[in-house]
């Protein structure tokens, strides 16, 4: 029970004692019992209680201490504690004492009217003491306050007025809990003892000692005090960013190497190791890869709906023009290494209207697939406020999910052919053969975008769209180096390979 009640239950016994009028010839006595509010505790004392016995060992039915018997019990402060009191003394056929001092009126020893109303509730002004216990075991009670039962019941106590043990020096007094926390309250102890603890992810509490704390609308999150809820940042992948700025300054910095390369081989566009291998597809692959790496700025910035369909169609068709460029390169090889058989069927396909066929084919078949990709279900800008905790994502909804893998799945189809045919023809005995190269080229483009699909299924927020620049820069710039950066070599530093004598006796 709290000290209170043991307080008023002594008080009650007294005055009952005292006053012959209530109990004649009867004197009343108790034993009290601490339960400590747990049902263990409760157990225990009851049987302490049954048996009498102040030992260590508790027997029930067998009296070794006080020989009075039980008369009756009061019941606990709890409802759990006054059912489990209930059934355990109900098999002694104890009764229970329930509802104490209600409705009951008497005159105490001072003379004055006491009174208890259906709700224990006293009429009476009661005096606070403080008892002071000296070190010869005297004690002495120091009024330090009233409180006075009225429609708003005061309770008035002068701190100044109350002696303390060496161990205090002020009123005992809990920590209130201040916005941003709430109270826990302690197992098993009483409801006045609790812990401050910061309020969960997502909630706030604004007012001091609150129970519970507030959560935040989708919208809004937490300050860093937990007391106040105020926007998501909204997050992307912006030219500010030192990541979006760094991919941005390489794609155009290899924009620029290749219009350099271009400019190289306008100059030397009559040499024989330009027109090797058809020297417009190799125009029409160079224009192709300025426009991949010019692209990949499409990407970053905040996400709009124009911005969004052009992303992955520009993006899809651009990449596929040059995939094509290589594979009319390739095949340009094989035709004109078979064509020279006097029986080869190939000499029909020999010249440049095969390779602008297998150009103009492939990329058509990609740029169907992105007109019914933007007709059936369009990329969009969307707020994504799933994959950051606290923050709102501005990314681009691919809308069709089968959409976007069919875009990266044929161009997979036409590199993976590419590399097929270039490298059955990388050792084919032709003065001008690419396919070395062109294998070489596939085959780090393959390597980039196999591993660009883990990378971009497992970023979440901005990474997902470097992913995707990264594995558009990376892939173009290995088409670009393996097979352009040899012909300028040798344009530039071995001049003197760079004619026909030399290209019939010495492969490059």
């Amino acid at each position: 029970m709290y000290y209170q009640h043991l307080v008023t239950f002594i008080f009650a016994i007294s005055e009952i004692n005292q006053n012959p009028e209530i109990l004649p010839n009867v004197t009343l006595g108790f034993y009290t019992v601490d339960p400590c509010f747990t049902e263990r505790q409760a157990v225990k004392g009851m049987i302490e209680m049954l048996s009498m016995n102040r030992s260590s060992r508790s027997i029930p039915n067998y009296h070794c201490g006080l020989s009075s018997n039980m008369v009756g019990f009061v019941d606990g402060i709890s409802p759990t504690l006054t059912l489990l009191l209930a059934r355990m003394f109900g098999i002694y056929r104890i009764p229970q004492v329930h509802q104490y001092l209600k409705k009951v009126r008497f005159v105490n020893t001072a003379g004055q009217d006491i009174y208890f109303d259906e709700n224990g509730d006293s009429n009476s002004e009661l005096d606070i003491l403080n008892w002071v216990v000296y070190p010869d075991q005297t004690r002495n009670a120091i009024i330090v306050g009233q409180f006075q039962p009225q429609a708003v019941p005061e309770f008035n106590i002068d701190e100044n007025n109350i002696r303390w043990s060496p161990a205090f020096h002020q009123v005992p007094r809990c920590e209130s809990c201040s916005p941003g926390y709430r109270k826990s309250h302690r197992e098993s102890q009483s409801s006045c003892c609790y812990d401050c603890v910061p309020c969960a992810e997502g909630e706030i509490s604004n007012e001091t000692d609150l129970e519970t704390c507030t959560k935040c609308s989708e919208l809004l999150w937490p300050n860093m005090n937990r007391d106040l809820c105020i926007p998501k940042a909204i997050t992307y992948l912006s030219y500010e960013d030192l990541l979006g700025m760094s991919l941005a300054v390489v794609s155009v910095l290899l924009f620029l190497l290749t219009c350099l390369i271009t400019m190289i081989l306008m100059k030397h566009r009559n040499t024989p190791v330009v027109k090797a291998n058809n020297r417009n597809l190799s125009f029409i692959l160079l224009i192709s890869l300025k426009m991949c790496f010019l692209c990949s700025l499409i990407f970053i910035g905040y996400p709009h709906k124009v911005t969004c369909i052009l992303r992955q169609t520009v993006f899809g068709i651009t990449f596929s023009i040059s995939v094509s460029a290589i594979l009319a390169k390739t095949m340009t090889v094989v035709i004109a290494f078979n064509a020279t058989n006097p029986r080869s069927r190939l000499k029909h396909w020999v010249g440049n209207r095969t390779s602008y066929s297998v150009l103009l084919i492939c990329s058509s078949m990609q740029m169907i697939i992105c007109i019914i990709w933007l007709g059936s279900s369009p990329p969009f800008p969307q707020e994504n406020m799933q994959d950051e905790v606290g923050k709102i994502v501005a990314e681009c909804n691919d809308g069709s999910q089968v959409a976007f893998y069919s875009v990266l799945g044929y161009m997979g189809f036409l590199a993976f052919v590419s590399f097929l045919i270039a490298f059955l023809a990388r050792n084919l005995p032709d003065a001008f053969n690419e396919a070395k190269y062109i294998t070489f080229s596939m085959l780090v483009f393959c390597s980039v975008w196999i591993s660009f699909i883990p990378a971009y299924l497992s970023s979440k927020g901005k990474y997902v769209v470097a992913v995707e620049i990264f594995a558009i820069v990376a892939s173009s710039f290995g088409l670009l180096g393996c097979i352009f950066i040899p012909k300028c070599y040798i344009i530039l530093i071995r001049p003197e390979m760079n004619s026909k004598m030399s290209m019939v006796t010495k492969r490059f």
